[in-house]
């Protein structure tokens, strides 16, 4: 198959060159002046774009077919609410009263740009910074369920991304019997830590709250990409704030929970979806790179997910994961 004849699935972005970039920038109503800058993406593409006599904008072509336009608006709508509560997202501009666009059949939202730095996890006032805003977050996350956005499952994050890879011929065949019984151990061990959990009500969620998502100025932290926003535990939010040994992770929880309890409660019971979380996010990242891999940008950004190497350590993570899923949750 010649590159004029590469599916929409593989080539998502093959006509979204740098001129069509600017035209469409141009199209709702800014002059660019021709600076350019393709920013760290993958399953969208984002770009810098410079405009005369005014502050860079940032914009976002959506990937095809991956969310319906309600999505979108709903994650738009919220950022939107967020910023009008005074918490530091950085949300869509609206364009002719609107966020969501099209161009040339591209999907699109303009951003301000905001600069800054990654937050120091170990420092323990940026740690209570962010909980203080992730708290914030959940307080107006909860006012409402999103309609049209996904709720986090075991069955989408676990068992679908399993599916996944089985479906692929991507895993060695020496490692298929070593891979199926691990994350069979593993989707069990999480569905325990789902039961001991009980029933934890679900709010509105950034989703995706890694410290790459979080970029830091004088002024503190700012919140970035809304793109994954799911219903789910409030804890989705804070356990990728977390790292290290036991100890560690308990002294880190306590500096967040000690901002993040002066504006919304936290329910202990969800210690218990810590790991199973951590679990869940390292079996749908596998799957989202398998589910990319036919997309140009995905090999060469990710050439060792091809690779046997990356399968046996996958496995060693994941199996790992199985003991730690059943020891007691961290305290608080």
């Amino acid at each position: 198959m010649n590159d004029m004849e590469q599916s929409p699935a593989a080539a998502p972005y093959y006509n979204l060159g740098p001129d069509t970039v600017l035209d469409a920038v141009e199209s709702l109503g800014f002059a660019c002046d021709g600076r350019l800058l393709a920013l760290n993406s993958y399953e969208n593409r984002v770009y810098q774009v410079g405009v005369e006599e005014a502050a860079p904008v940032v914009v976002k072509f959506y990937r095809p077919n991956r969310w319906t336009d309600a999505a979108i608006l709903e994650d738009h709508a919220f950022s939107l609410e967020l910023a009008d509560a005074d918490i530091p997202v950085v949300a869509p501009l609206i364009v002719d009263g609107r966020t969501l666009h099209v161009y040339q059949g591209f999907r699109l939202a303009v951003y301000p740009r905001r600069g800054g730095r990654g937050p120091e996890l170990d420092n323990v006032e940026h740690r209570v910074w962010l909980g203080r805003f992730i708290g914030r977050i959940h307080a107006v996350g909860q006012v409402h369920p999103f309609k049209d956005r996904p709720t986090l499952s075991i069955q989408g994050l676990g068992v679908e991304a399993v599916e996944e890879i089985r479906r692929r011929d991507l895993i060695p065949a020496s490692l298929r019997e070593a891979y199926d019984s691990t994350t069979g151990f593993l989707l069990d061990g999480v569905r325990r830590a789902w039961d001991r959990a009980g029933a934890i009500p679900f709010i509105r969620l950034h989703g995706d709250c890694h410290p790459g998502n979080i970029l830091w100025t004088d002024a503190g932290p700012h919140f970035v990409d809304l793109d994954d926003a799911m219903n789910g535990p409030p804890i989705q939010d804070l356990w990728m704030l977390l790292s290290g040994d036991r100890a560690e992770m308990t002294g880190q929880l306590s500096d967040v929970l000690e901002g993040y309890e002066d504006f919304f409660d936290f329910d202990p019971r969800q210690l218990h979806l810590l790991e199973a979380l951590r679990t869940l996010r390292i079996l749908h990242h596998a799957a989202w790179l398998a589910r990319r891999w036919e997309d140009p940008a995905f090999p060469l950004a990710f050439p060792w997910f091809g690779e046997a190497r990356y399968w046996e350590q996958h496995i060693l993570s994941l199996r790992e994961q199985t003991a730690l899923l059943d020891e007691p949750p961290l305290t608080v």
